[in-house]
């Protein structure tokens, strides 16, 4: 309830402008093979509002982790109320910028106004299987208690990487924890990484059981073919 009185308030302060895809579409969901797991559906967030994420102190531990510096493009993948967004812009600067890419209708209205203001901020509307972004373009890109709602994880990773410089890294934080409950274990993620030609860089535990696991990208002609993509089995979701 807390959410949607939120994204209401945030909706009627003002006038918002209609995001739209930066970057022609990508590879098709249904190239890709369905997951071996549940798909969560798409709800709140663990946290009821933004001082109890700042209490908590998940933010500053991935920006850490992460290693944000000013100038960088930093993408977030899901950035739902923007919570992320906004901490991110004054870490990379006015040399910087921050994607804020979703494909909820709601949440990239309230997104608008929320970033209004903040000139190095671009929100992007994407789909649930291709982030629609700039080839070249992102040093390093987020997925923040999202992982576990992608319909079609391989698509979305195989039409991010062509987005992501040399060396961009790509830090995706969830609960360790089974899909139904709104997590992902870490060997389940790791998997479908792997399969989708991603290498882990690095994985940071977070505090509730959360984490962050870092990866780096395939280069665009190193991603495996779609059709050789094979799912991971969710073996812990069975248990």
């Amino acid at each position: 309830m807390i959410r949607i009185l939120a994204l209401l308030a945030l909706l009627v302060a003002g006038p918002a402008r209609a995001a739209e895809p930066l970057a022609p579409p990508g590879a098709p969901a249904d190239a890709f093979p369905k997951p071996d797991r549940p798909v969560a559906e798409i709800v709140a967030p663990r946290w009821s509002s933004d001082s109890a994420r700042d209490k908590a102190g998940e933010f500053a531990a991935v920006a850490r982790g992460m290693g944000f510096k000013p100038g960088e493009t930093v993408a977030d993948i899901g950035a739902g109320s923007g919570y992320y967004v906004v901490r991110l812009s004054p870490l990379v600067g006015p040399g910087g910028r921050v994607l804020a890419e979703d494909v909820t209708p709601d949440y990239l209205a309230a997104l608008e106004t929320r970033v209004k203001g903040l000139a190095n901020v671009t929100v992007v509307r994407g789909e649930p299987h291709d982030p629609r972004l700039p080839p070249n373009s992102v040093d390093a890109a987020i997925l923040v208690h999202m992982y576990h709602e992608i319909t079609q994880p391989f698509g979305l990773l195989h039409n991010l990487a062509p987005a992501m410089r040399p060396g961009g890294r790509v830090g995706i934080v969830d609960a360790d924890d089974i899909p139904s409950r709104h997590g992902t274990p870490p060997a389940l993620l790791r998997c479908e990484l792997a399969a989708a030609g991603y290498r882990e860089t690095g994985f940071h535990p977070l505090k509730d059981g959360a984490y962050l696991a870092v990866f780096t990208a395939p280069a665009p002609d190193q991603r495996p073919a779609p059709g050789t993509i094979r799912p991971c089995r969710d073996g812990a979701s069975r248990r």
